[in-house]
């Protein structure tokens, strides 16, 4: 049986569930400060779209889907290949994103930062 482009074996159709990638979607945005209405109009797409698809998991066309998830720097393995190992997160690429307009002074205070977490961590586990 096929319904659409998708072939149907033993008449079992399995829909992905988006809701993790729409939040994934939200966050990022949100991260941004950028509000739904700023994100649909550089999009050209209507607000409640956007939201449909940030909070009802609502399947967006490939190309808004690729447009998103390149905008926001969104890995999209960890939610299609769940069993298979990370590289890095999408929370991992969005802080290397955000490093890149980082300069030298601030590198250092974030260095400082990350040894004083370490060191918190490994205290806390002792």
């Amino acid at each position: 049986m096929i319904k659409g482009d998708i072939l149907m074996r033993n008449s079992v159709y399995q829909k992905y569930d988006f809701k993790a990638i729409g939040q994934a979607i939200k966050a990022a945005r949100e991260n941004k400060g950028m509000t739904r209405e700023q994100l649909a109009e550089q999009l050209d797409l209507a607000p409640r779209y956007i939201m449909s698809i940030e909070n009802k998991g609502q399947h967006p066309s490939f190309q808004v889907f690729y447009e998103l998830i390149t905008m926001f720097k969104i890995s999209v393995d960890q939610y299609i290949f769940p069993n298979k190992p990370v590289n890095h997160s999408t929370r991992r690429k969005q802080l290397d994103s955000l490093l890149d307009s980082l300069g030298e002074y601030d590198f250092i205070v974030l260095e400082a930062t990350a040894q004083g977490i370490v060191k918190a961590k490994a205290e806390e586990e002792a």
